[in-house]
């Protein structure tokens, strides 16, 4: 028989589970995008999505708003923005003399903040508090930001002009970097269906919304999933293999800037919460792989030599976790 916590727990999973199933339900061939959403929500990081306009990145982060007991906002970044307009201003109040500080979208509990890669210098380092303290800080007054706060932001990578590429320390803020590609012809045509559907039937989902109070408690149960000392270890020598040594040095020589130790943190954490999801209380290396990428190509920056020969950050992660092998 089950104890309360281990009670609470099984709830907990059942809801956080029963509110990905309902957001795959209105997406079509996107399932690692759900699933890695559902892993920053229980471990209460932010992800960056990237990917080609009309691959329903938006629509996503919408659908996981509407499964969620909290606030909810968007923000459409452009060159001209400020921020302000993320943050709030003071205001001066006639009937009270006074100033009033008049809070942003950054206040809300889920932030989708879209084409990130548009928003000028200024306004990513607003955001750069934001998703490292959990804080804003306006005419040299802090203010906290809700328990419950996660960005997502979307990228998109066919733009040029008008764009501010987001910089190393920015990145670094992000637990996960998920690429969405282009969906099948099988998805595409079951995407055409999905679309009919819904201008005939109400697209609203189907299942209560997942409140605060069972979010916080999906992080505690997922935080005491088990990493065991060997599969630690594999975390650390998969990062640490890109900082050179006798793990990857092919790989190493690649790399000009390698993955710190909060890819490390990320890795371990986003395995935890994975596990937790698949209905297991220990992580296991599979879990580690499917989330490396993610979690780790982001952090790190190729040399001249091998941007030159055409090499790409997850392309030599993925080689990297042929070459590491768990103990």
């Amino acid at each position: 028989m089950l104890d309360e916590g281990e009670a609470t727990a099984t709830v907990s999973r059942s809801r956080v589970v029963a509110l990905g199933k309902s957001i795959d339900d209105r997406l079509i061939g996107l399932h690692s995008l759900v699933e890695k959403l559902q892993v920053g929500l229980i471990v209460g990081g932010h992800l960056l999505v990237e990917g080609s306009p009309g691959l329903a990145k938006t629509r996503a982060v919408k659908l996981l708003a509407e499964g969620l007991d909290t606030d909810f906002a968007r923000i459409q970044c452009t060159p001209d923005l400020m921020p302000s307009d993320l943050t709030g201003t003071s205001i001066f109040r006639p009937d009270t003399t006074q100033f009033e500080f008049v809070e942003g979208p950054v206040f809300h509990g889920l932030v989708l903040v879209d084409e990130i890669n548009r928003a000028p210098p200024k306004v990513q380092s607003a955001l750069l508090e934001a998703m490292g303290e959990g804080q804003v800080t306006v005419a040299g007054k802090t203010y906290p930001l809700p328990d419950l706060f996660m960005v997502v932001a979307t990228q998109n990578p066919i733009e040029q002009e008008g764009t501010f590429p987001l910089p190393e320390a920015q990145l670094d803020r992000f637990m996960l970097h998920v690429v969405v590609t282009p969906p099948s012809p099988e998805d595409e045509r079951a995407i055409l269906d999905l679309v009919e559907q819904e201008t005939i039937t109400d697209p609203s989902l189907s299942q209560d919304t997942l409140s605060i109070e069972g979010v916080m408690e999906a992080r505690q149960a997922a935080a005491k999933v088990h990493v065991s000392p060997a599969l630690k270890d594999y975390i650390v020598r998969l990062v640490t293999a890109t900082r050179g040594g006798d793990l990857a040095p092919d790989l190493a020589a690649l790399i000009e800037h390698p993955v710190s130790p909060r890819g490390s943190l990320a890795l371990a954490s986003g395995a935890r919460a994975l596990a937790w999801l698949r209905g297991r209380d220990y992580a296991t290396p599979e879990d580690v792989r499917d989330l490396a990428a993610d979690a780790l190509a982001h952090r790190l920056i190729l040399n001249w030599r091998a941007t030159a020969d055409g090499e790409t950050p997850r392309g030599v992660i993925g080689r990297l976790l042929e070459q590491v092998e768990a103990l």
